[in-house]
């Protein structure tokens, strides 16, 4: 049994403190209506608040959709490509068009197809959310899809007209799937966290970047 304070189960009040990218994901999104989740996968990041909007999952992985069906993270699905998303959705049909931990999936020039989709179907937000420069990743879980095929920096992103966050700590602190590096993990965790302060302002160090555009 996972013992509860007030409202707040012990795993939610871990994520709230230990894990920040869905804390400042959820703070970005705030009273958006309609979100489109661009690889969406299993769990998504906004599983925790999306029973507040009308969110549509789309991924190519049927495994994972099947699993996020079945705990009704979204209200719709699409089994597809997600570069196929311009064709299935009526331009500037969503308030907010989100990706997050896909671009890296794709090559360069598939990842900047994706950013002129997203902003085609997005009427006052897209976010990306991916590591700082290029992380290696191989598949994992029977999903090929899961390789890293390319990195996207701070720079670059701004260079897009984004606001860049700086994510989930200083970017030594972590490797691969942003597992920590070093032991104990949970003193680590901590020490990640506590950097967390700076980067978040200095997004060059960080490990993960949260990339916004807002058209309003």
């Amino acid at each position: 049994m996972i013992r509860c304070f007030g409202n707040m189960s012990i795993k939610k009040l871990y994520y709230k403190i230990f894990w920040p990218y869905e804390r400042y994901l959820d703070a970005e999104i705030g009273d958006i209506k309609t979100l489109l989740d661009l690889g969406c996968g299993y769990p998504s990041p906004i599983k925790s608040f999306s029973h507040r909007l009308h969110s549509v999952g789309v991924d190519i992985f049927g495994p994972s959709i099947d699993k996020s069906k079945a705990e009704k993270i979204h209200n719709e699905y699409r089994l597809i490509d997600i570069l196929d998303a311009g064709r299935e959705f009526r331009e500037k049909s969503f308030d907010c068009v989100l990706a997050s931990d896909v671009i890296e999936h794709l090559t360069k020039e598939d990842g900047q197809k994706l950013i002129k989709v997203m902003e085609n179907l997005a009427t006052k937000k897209v976010i990306i959310f991916t590591p700082n420069g290029f992380l290696y990743q191989p598949a994992h879980d029977g999903n090929e899809y899961q390789k890293h095929l390319s990195g996207w920096s701070v720079k670059e992103m701004k260079n897009l007209g984004y606001r860049v966050i700086g994510i989930n700590g200083w970017k030594p602190l972590r490797k691969e799937f942003a597992e920590i590096r070093f032991k104990p993990v949970f003193i680590w965790i901590i020490i990640s966290n506590l950097t967390q302060i700076l980067v978040r302002y200095f997004p060059s160090h960080a490990f993960a970047i949260l990339c916004v555009k807002e058209f309003q």
